[in-house]
């Protein structure tokens, strides 16, 4: 398990300082299938922190600050319902919700939608939506994603960006499953944790070498390939618990 965890970290380090997002993709259909739907998505969230952390010094100089404030204010208005929804739906029907969560919220990166131009007016509505899959499945880059192609945001600013904004959803997450509960008996174990911590820094720094030679659209693909591969089994995985 131990060798699982730090396995996705590093790919998913890996694929964020390519691309711009990668670590919540990969690592949180992983840990929801080695450890539980509540523990793996808090899990993910904590490492989510830490390498939005990290990538948001690495890459400060890049980072579209009034964006992220048109983004920020709305993600703890989605962050609560879906804390509550954790805390309310049991593993199964969680693990159903999870992964058909994360294939929808995939569908536009996946198919290569053409989304027409939103505005500004759409920032909120991402912020709204990532905060809610954030918490409730550990994955909210789909829905910046899908802000990022309606309204033309030039890759290098986009990929700076999503690091403060993976850090204000992570640590939103975390803050209203604690408040809410939604986290009782479900937390994963500090070796994990630990482990889950310490592969960050070697992923951003393998990443900074493969971001010089693999354009981030390729990353990206990478990411989603893997994500409907373990949402895919999530899925099945809840639907056979439920039935």
């Amino acid at each position: 398990m131990l060798a699982a965890v730090l396995g996705a970290v590093v790919l998913g380090a890996v694929l964020q300082r390519t691309s711009g997002m990668g670590t919540g993709l990969v690592v949180s259909p992983t840990f929801v299938l080695l450890i539980g739907p509540v523990a793996g998505v808090v899990l993910t969230n904590i490492t989510t922190v830490v390498s939005a952390l990290a990538l948001t010094v690495v890459m400060r100089a890049d980072i579209d600050w009034a964006r992220f404030l048109r983004i920020a204010p709305t993600i703890i208005l989605g962050s609560i319902p879906a804390a509550l929804l954790v805390r309310a739906a049991d593993a199964g029907w969680l693990e159903v919700v999870i992964g058909a969560a994360l294939l929808i919220a995939l569908a536009p990166m996946a198919l290569a939608w053409q989304l027409p131009d939103l505005g500004r007016a759409a920032a909120p509505v991402a912020g709204l939506t990532g905060g809610f899959l954030n918490t409730a499945v550990g994955v909210g880059g789909p829905a910046v994603l899908v802000y990022a192609q309606a309204t033309s945001w030039p890759q290098r600013a986009f990929a700076a960006t999503l690091q403060p904004i993976f850090l204000t959803m992570g640590l939103v997450s975390l803050l209203t499953k604690t408040v809410t509960g939604a986290a009782a008996g479900g937390l994963p174990g500090w070796p994990l944790v630990v482990a889950a911590v310490a592969a960050v820094p070697v992923g951003v720094l393998v990443g900074g070498r493969v971001a010089r030679h693999v354009p981030a659209t390729t990353a990206r693909r990478v990411a989603v390939a893997v994500v409907v591969l373990g949402a895919t089994a999530t899925l099945v995985r809840g639907i056979l618990a439920v039935t």
